[in-house]
């Protein structure tokens, strides 16, 4: 008798590969930004899509604050066509990041959600930054 686990057959190798391959191409964990945030030289554009007074309150340390109501081509006019952007919001119960990434896309942008948001940001043990803090 299979458990409930095994209720349903797991796909076979190839289309594993193919699956968790393409998710890597739409996101990226906490662990990889900090790590490229504090070791190597960031190569993406890190955007907090939270409102203002949620981003002054605390963000990760190096985003920037662009709300997913103000994503705008004239907004994005000073980043190459290539940059690459990262998006997060408050965290998994929050879709504010998947419509900021729509967004993104829909303005032919390269885009990636952080999973997890600032709640896994929290999870990793790292801390945040605050507009207090900054000034």
């Amino acid at each position: 008798m299979s458990s409930v686990v095994r209720y349903i057959p797991a796909a076979d190798s190839a289309q594993a590969l193919a699956h968790f391959q393409q998710r890597l191409t739409f996101e990226t964990d906490c662990a990889d930004v900090h790590y490229a945030l504090t070791h190597e030289q960031p190569d993406f554009v890190l955007l907090d899509v939270r409102t203002p007074a949620m981003f002054a309150a605390s963000h990760v340390p190096g985003a920037i604050n662009m709300p997913t109501r103000t994503i705008a081509a004239q907004r994005l006019g000073d980043y190459p066509a290539d940059t690459l952007f990262v998006v997060y919001c408050a965290g998994p119960h929050c879709n504010g990041a998947n419509k900021a990434a729509v967004k993104l896309a829909q303005l032919g942008r390269p885009v990636k959600e952080m999973i997890g948001g600032i709640t896994g940001w929290l999870d990793e043990g790292f801390t945040l930054a605050s507009e207090a803090a900054v000034a």
